[in-house]
C-alpha cells in the first residue's frame, strides 16, 4: 500500500468480544469511520456507514463496447469520493465500464446479480474489492489487480478456489457460503491474515501450508471430518470449526502441535457431545485460551489433565480387554474348524468303510480301495486347512465368574496343574467345548480332586452318540446339575435320554437337566423305563466281573449277601440302602462304559492272547503229528532192521579166532 493509503485492522479487546473487525482506509490522516467487516464474514455488509451508494448513477453506452454499462460520475462526486465507490443493490448483471476511475482504492458491488468478474482490470490501486451476494460462478479478471488486499465474494456460487496467483498481496480473503469442496491454490498467499470458507462443501482440510500469515481460519457450517496441516501455520490464532463433522479427537490431532493456536470452536460437532471432549482438547491444547468462545481456567486444565490420564488409563484397560476379546474370538474359531475338520474325517474314514461298491485293487502288491475324485480333493482341503490354522492356539481355557471353560482336547491338560485353593473352589460349572467325550472321561476322575465344588457338567460338541456313555460320569463325585446341548451331541435326539440320565445316575439326585426341574414323576418314569436293564445286566455278569466293578466295602458286603447271611430283609432292601446312604446301587454299578480307546486295547490283547494260544497249540501238534509219523516210520522198518542186524552179528562171530583179535584190537586203540 503506498503512503497516502493504510488499511489497519483492529481487533476488539476480551472485554469487548462482541464487537466485529474493523477495516478503516486511511487517507492523508482522514479517516472514514464505521466501516465494518463481520468477525466471520458471514453477514450482510449493507450496514456500513461512510460508504456514499450511488442511488442515482448513471450509466451511459459506449461506442466501442455496447454490451457493457459505461459508468459515469459527475465531478463533484470524484471530488467528494475520489477513492471510494459503492454499487450494492443496482440490479447489476455484468460489472460496468468504469473509466476514469483509476486511483480507485474500495469497490462495492454488494447484493447484485453479477455472474462474472470483468472490466476492473484497470484499477491497478485497487485494495478492497466486495462482491458479496451475487452470481460468479468462477473467480476471474483479477490478475491485474497486485495491489488487492481485500477480496470479498461470500455468497456466490463458486465451486472451485482459482485465479489467485498475482495476488500475493491478499490480507483477507472470504469465500463464505459457496459451494467450495476443496481448499487448494492458495498455498503463495503468504501475506494472507484471514481466510473465510464457512458455509461450504469442505469435508478435509489440507493444503494450506505456506499460509505463513494467517492468524484466522473460519471452517464454521461445513462438512469437515478431517483436518490437516493446520500445525504448519505459525501465526495462527483463532480457529472456527463450529458445526461440522468431527468424531473423534484423532481427526484433529494436528491441532495439538501447533503452537500459536490460542482460539478454538468445536462446538454442534459429534465430538463435543463426549463426556472427554473438554478434558481432552484442554489436555493436549495447553497453550488454549479460549474453548467454544469461553475463556479456560488454570482450575478447568488442572482438572482436565487428571481427567484425561483416567481416560486413557480406560482406554488402556478397555484396549486390553478388546485384544483379549479379540484373541479368545479367533482361538474359539480355529478350534470350531479344526473340529469340523476332525469329524468331517472321521465321517468320510466311515464312509469309506461301509462303502460295499468299491471293490479293492493292487497297488504294488498290496490292497487298497479307489478312492473317488471327491474324497481325493476334499482330503487335500482339510490337510491344507489345518496347515493353516496351525499358527493359532488350538486349545483354550478360561474361568469366568463360577464356570471353567475348556475348549479343546489340550485343554484337558490344565487339570494337571497346580490351581489355587481359592480358584478351585470357586468353580461351579465344568464346560467342555470341542472334545471328545472319549477324552473327557479320561479325566472325569480328576475333577474330584481339582473342583470339589463343581456340581454342574456342559457338554456342548463332544461326540455324545449313545445312552451308555452316560455311565462313564457314575465317576464325578456330585452332580446336581447336567446340560447336554443338542449342538454336536445326537445322543440329544433320543426321546428317553433323560430318563436314562436320572436312572443310571440316580445316586446323585440331580436337580436339573437340561435347565429344565427334575420332578419325582421323572424319576418314577425312569426307573420304570429301564428298571429292568439293570437287573438283567447284574444277573448275567460272571461273579469275577462283578468283584471288579465293587469297591472293597461293596465286595465284602456281596459276599456277605452270597454266603446267604444276611437277613432276608436286608437282602431286599440292600440297593435301596445304598441309595439312601448315598451310594451307587450294586446293579446299576454292573452298567459301565469303556472308550473306544480301552475298547481297541482290550481287543487287541484278546488277539494277541489268541494268536499265543493258536501259535502255542499248533506247535504242540506239529511236534505230535512228528512223532506219531517218526513212529509208523519204525514200525514198517523195524523187521527188516531187526534181521539185518542179527545178520551181521553172525557174520561177525562166525570166525571166533579173527573176531576174538579183532575185539582186542578195538579195546587197544581205545586206551591209546
Amino acid at each position: 500500500v503506498n503512503n497516502c493509503l493504510q488499511l489497519v485492522i483492529q481487533t476488539s479487546s476480551i472485554t469487548d468480544k462482541n464487537k466485529p473487525f474493523e477495516f478503516r482506509i486511511n487517507k492523508e490522516q482522514s479517516s472514514f469511520h464505521n466501516r465494518l467487516l463481520q468477525h466471520d464474514l458471514e453477514k450482510n455488509y449493507s450496514g456500513r456507514q461512510g460508504d456514499v451508494q450511488y442511488d442515482n448513477t448513471n450509466f451511459g453506452s459506449s461506442s466501442s463496447i455496447t454490451s457493457f454499462p459505461v459508468l459515469q460520475c459527475t465531478a463533484e462526486e470524484k471530488i467528494l469520493n475520489s477513492d471510494r465507490l459503492t454499487l450494492e443493490r443496482q440490479k447489476l448483471t455484468v460489472c460496468p465500464i468504469i473509466d476514469g476511475e483509476d486511483h480507485l482504492r474500495l469497490l462495492n458491488f454488494q447484493h447484485n446479480f453479477i455472474t462474472r468478474i470483468q472490466n476492473i482490470s484497470n484499477l491497478q490501486h485497487l485494495v478492497f474489492l466486495d462482491l458479496y451476494d451475487n452470481q460468479i460462478e468462477e473467480i476471474s479478471g483479477l490478475s491485474t489487480l497486485r495491489s488487492l488486499r481485500v477480496l470479498l465474494l461470500g455468497k456466490n456460487r463458486l465451486k472451485k478456489i482459482s485465479n489467485l496467483e498475482n495476488l500475493k498481496n491478499l490480507d483477507v480473503l472470504d469465500l463464505h457460503g459457496n459451494q467450495i469442496t476443496k481448499i487448494e491454490n492458495i498455498n503463495h498467499l503468504g501475506e494472507l491474515r484471514v481466510l473465510n470458507l464457512a458455509r461450504n462443501l469442505l469435508t478435509i482440510v489440507e493444503n494450506i501450508n505456506g499460509l505463513d500469515s494467517l492468524t484466522e481460519l473460519n471452517l464454521r457450517h461445513n462438512q469437515v471430518c478431517s483436518i490437516k496441516d493446520v500445525d504448519t501455520l505459525p501465526c495462527l490464532q483463532r480457529l472456527f470449526l463450529s458445526f461440522n463433522n468431527i468424531s473423534s479427537f484423532e481427526d484433529i490431532l494436528c491441532l495439538a502441535d501447533s503452537s500459536s493456536l490460542s482460539d478454538i470452536t468445536l462446538d454442534g460437532n459429534p465430538i463435543a457431545q463426549e463426556t472427554w471432549y473438554k478434558h481432552t482438547v484442554l489436555h493436549h491444547m495447553m497453550q488454549l485460551r479460549q474453548l467454544d468462545m469461553k475463556r479456560i481456567t488454570e482450575e478447568e486444565r488442572r482438572m482436565a489433565s487428571v481427567a484425561v490420564r483416567k481416560e486413557e488409563e480406560r482406554k488402556r484397560e478397555s484396549h486390553k480387554q478388546t485384544l483379549l476379546k479379540e484373541k479368545k474370538r479367533l482361538t474359539i474359531c480355529n478350534i470350531a474348524r479344526q473340529w469340523e475338520i476332525q469329524q468331517n474325517r472321521v465321517a468320510l474314514v466311515a464312509s469309506l468303510n461301509t462303502d460295499k461298491d468299491n471293490e479293492p485293487c493292487q497297488i504294488n502288491g498290496s490292497a487298497a480301495y479307489v478312492f473317488p475324485e471327491e474324497s481325493r480333493s476334499l482330503d487335500t482341503l482339510l490337510s491344507s486347512a489345518v496347515q493353516g490354522l496351525s499358527v493359532l492356539e488350538s486349545h483354550l481355557v478360561e474361568v469366568e465368574g463360577d464356570t471353567l471353560y475348556l475348549y479343546g482336547s489340550g485343554a484337558l491338560e490344565c487339570l494337571d496343574r497346580n490351581w489355587s485353593v481359592q480358584t478351585a473352589t470357586a468353580v461351579v460349572t465344568v464346560s467342555f467345548i470341542f472334545i471328545e467325550f472319549d477324552e473327557i472321561v479320561q479325566v472325569l476322575t480328576k475333577l474330584k480332586t481339582k473342583f470339589p465344588n463343581s456340581v454342574h457338567l456342559k457338554f456342548k460338541e463332544t461326540n455324545l452318540v449313545a445312552l451308555q456313555q452316560f455311565n462313564a460320569l457314575a465317576q464325578v463325585n456330585r452332580i446336581e446339575q447336567l446340560t447336554v446341548d443338542p449342538q454336536g451331541n445326537p445322543v440329544v435326539s433320543f426321546t428317553l435320554w433323560k430318563y436314562y440320565v436320572l436312572f443310571r445316575l440316580n445316586h446323585f439326585n440331580l436337580q436339573k437337566i437340561n435347565g429344565i426341574q427334575v420332578t419325582q414323576n421323572d424319576i418314577v418314569m425312569a426307573e420304570r423305563f429301564f428298571g429292568i436293564l439293570a437287573y438283567v445286566a447284574s444277573s448275567e455278569l460272571p461273579r469275577y466281573r462283578m468283584l471288579s466293578l465293587l469297591g472293597e466295602s461293596r465286595r465284602k458286603q456281596f459276599h456277605y449277601l452270597l454266603e446267604g447271611k444276611g437277613k432276608k430283609s436286608g437282602i431286599g432292601n440292600e440297593e435301596g440302602n445304598d441309595n439312601r446312604a448315598g451310594g451307587e446301587s450294586t446293579a446299576r454299578a454292573t452298567l459301565n462304559y469303556s472308550t473306544k480307546d480301552f475298547h481297541m486295547e482290550k481287543l487287541e490283547e484278546m488277539k494277541e492272547r489268541r494268536t499265543l494260544c493258536r501259535t502255542y497249540v499248533e506247535n504242540l501238534v506239529k511236534e505230535a503229528a512228528d512223532i506219531n509219523l517218526k513212529n509208523e516210520s519204525l514200525q514198517k522198518l523195524w523187521p527188516q532192521m531187526f534181521i539185518e542186524l542179527v545178520r551181521d552179528a553172525v557174520v561177525e562171530i562166525r570166525n571166533k579166532n579173527s573176531y576174538m583179535k579183532l575185539c582186542l584190537q578195538r579195546i587197544a586203540d581205545q586206551k591209546e
